[in-house]
Order: C-alpha cells, then structure tokens, then sequence
C-alpha cells in the first residue's frame, strides 16, 4: 500500500459518521447491509449517507452491488487487511515474534455459510 492510499484510508475513518458506517458493516461481514437500512438505523439523510459512502468506497475500504433496488455496501476486507499490514510491517524493528499475535501474518481461512 503507499503511504497516501494509507492517510486516505485513515482520513476517511476520522469522522464520526464514516467509523459509524464502517463499524456497522464491519458487523454486517461480507453480505453487507443495504444503503437505505444503513441511513435508518444511524439516522442519516441519504444525500448525506451517500457522501459518507462515496467516501469510504473511494478510500478503498468499502464496496457496493446492486441488489434489485437497492445498493448495498460491504467493507471491502481485502483493503482494510492492506491497510493494517502497512502500519504494522515494520513492527517491533523487525522482530514480529516481540508482539505476539499483533504482528502475525493472517491466517485466511475459507468460512462457510451457516
């Protein structure tokens, strides 16, 4: 990741709205929630949610489909793993061990749908 994708990201989550937004989704996991479901439960105008979202999406931390009618928003995982690997990789002056599992390289492991 560059260091400006990394202060976009970070930037993007400095505003309490978007960390609501994206904590909410966060929650949701990859399904994600609808953007008309994401304004009513934080009572949000959806002009306003909509740049909110624009936001995070452009930050590379949130993705969007069409579902019918409706778009719906999930984190994009892929991104924020890029972004917590940029501000750990140089941990602990190169000995990840000293951290722990706050350091550890990501195990992906393959969930299925209950």
């Amino acid at each position: 990741m560059e260091t400006q994708n990394a202060i976009d990201a970070l930037a993007s989550l400095a505003q309490e709205t978007r960390l609501a937004i994206f904590r909410m989704l966060v929650k949701a996991g990859p399904y994600g929630l609808a953007a008309g479901a994401i304004a009513e439960a934080l009572e949000v105008p959806a002009p306003t949610l909509s740049f909110h979202l624009r936001h995070l999406t452009h930050a590379g931390l949130l993705t969007s489909r069409r579902e019918s009618r409706s778009i719906v928003y999930s984190v994009q995982f892929e991104g924020v793993r890029d972004l917590l690997s940029f501000l750990m990789e140089d941990c602990c002056q190169g000995m990840p061990q000293a951290c722990g599992d706050a350091c550890a390289p990501s195990v992906q492991t393959r969930s299925t749908p209950r």
